[in-house]
C-alpha cells in the first residue's frame, strides 16, 4: 500500500488538447487554464506549430503554464520532408534543421518531454515502397546525433511505439527497446501508447515491462480513442504493470472524437465518438476519465 501511495504522488496525469480541437495548429494558450480547472498536471500541445508562434507568443504559454501549476509535454509526428530517416540527405538534412529549431523552442517553454515518431515521420504514405531496414538505420543515426542537442537542453526525445497502419519502424515495445538501447543516449526513452499497444501487442504487461526503465511518455486512450473508461481496455492489468516497473513519468490521454479537419483526416474518424457532445460535456467526459485514470493506473 505504501508503494501504491508513493507512485500516486509521482505520477502526473494529462491531456492533449487536441482532444478538443479539429487542427493540430490551433492555439493551445487557451486549453493551459481549462485543464487546470478540470485538475489536470499536464497539458500536451503540438510541436508542429510552435516555431511559427512569436516568441511574446510562446512567453505567454509559458506564463499561463506557470500561474496555472501545469506542466507542457509536446507530441510530434515529423513532416515527410523532415524525415530524418529519408533516403534523401537534403531531406534527413532539413529534418535535423527543424528539430534543433523546435527543441529550441521547446526549451524556452520549459518543456523537457517530446514523444511522437521523431525517428520517421507521421503519418507513413504506404502508396511508397516501404524500406524498414533501411528508415530504420537511417532514424537510428538521426536521433543518435539529435540526442546530445536534446541533452544540452535538458530534453527527453521519447520514440513512440506506433501500429502497423500509422508507421512501420517501430510496432512494438520489443522494437522500441531494441531501438533506444542502440541509441544508448539516456535521454533516449521509449513510448507506449494504450491505442497502439491494443493493436499490436500481445499482452499490455508485458510490453510495459518490457520497457521498463526506458519508458520515458505514456499515452492513454480506448480501443476506439475515445477518453479511458469508455471502451475495453483493461486498465487494472495496465495499471498493475506501471506499478511494477515504478513508473513515475507521465500519463497523457489522448483521446480523438470528434471529425473534421487536419485532426480527424490524420487520426481516420469517420464518425463521431463523442456521442455529439458539446464543449462543456466533452470537459465533463475528461473530467471523469482523469478520476478513474488516478484510480486504476496511479
Amino acid at each position: 500500500m505504501r508503494r501504491y501511495l508513493k507512485l500516486e504522488e509521482q505520477m502526473k496525469f494529462g491531456i492533449y488538447y487536441s482532444y478538443w480541437e479539429q487542427e493540430w495548429s490551433a492555439d493551445c494558450l487557451k486549453y493551459v487554464e481549462k485543464v487546470a480547472k478540470l485538475g489536470f498536471d499536464i497539458i500536451e500541445i503540438a510541436a508542429h506549430h510552435l516555431n511559427g508562434f512569436s516568441q511574446a507568443h510562446r512567453d505567454e504559454i509559458a506564463r499561463a503554464a506557470r500561474d496555472n501549476g501545469i506542466t507542457i509535454t509536446a507530441g510530434l509526428g515529423p513532416s515527410p520532408r523532415r524525415n530524418l530517416s529519408s533516403a534523401d540527405p537534403a531531406i534527413r538534412k532539413a529534418g535535423r534543421a527543424f528539430f534543433e529549431e523546435t527543441l529550441t523552442n521547446l526549451a524556452k517553454l520549459d518543456i523537457r518531454v517530446i514523444g511522437g515518431a521523431l525517428h520517421s515521420y507521421w503519418p507513413i504514405d504506404y502508396s511508397k515502397p516501404v524500406d524498414k531496414t533501411g528508415d530504420r538505420a537511417r532514424g537510428l543515426e538521426g536521433i543518435s546525433r539529435l540526442a546530445d542537442f536534446a541533452a544540452d537542453l535538458d530534453i527527453d526525445l521519447c520514440l513512440e511505439v506506433l501500429n502497423r497502419f500509422e508507421n512501420h519502424v517501430l510496432n512494438t515495445a520489443d522494437e522500441g527497446v531494441a531501438f533506444v538501447r542502440e541509441v544508448g543516449k539516456p535521454n533516449v526513452k521509449v513510448m507506449l501508447d494504450t491505442f497502439h499497444m491494443n493493436i499490436e501487442e500481445d499482452s499490455f504487461g508485458k510490453a510495459i515491462r518490457t520497457a521498463g526503465p526506458l519508458l520515458g511518455h505514456f499515452h492513454t486512450g480506448e480501443n476506439n480513442r475515445r477518453v479511458p473508461g469508455k471502451g475495453r481496455l483493461p486498465w487494472h492489468g495496465i495499471g498493475t504493470a506501471l506499478r511494477e516497473i515504478g513508473y513515475s513519468g507521465a500519463v497523457v490521454m489522448e483521446p480523438f472524437v470528434k471529425m473534421g479537419g487536419g485532426v480527424g483526416s490524420d487520426i481516420k474518424v469517420w464518425r463521431d465518438l463523442s456521442d455529439n457532445a458539446d464543449e462543456a460535456e466533452m470537459d465533463e467526459a475528461s473530467r471523469q476519465a482523469l478520476a478513474f485514470s488516478r484510480y486504476v493506473l496511479g
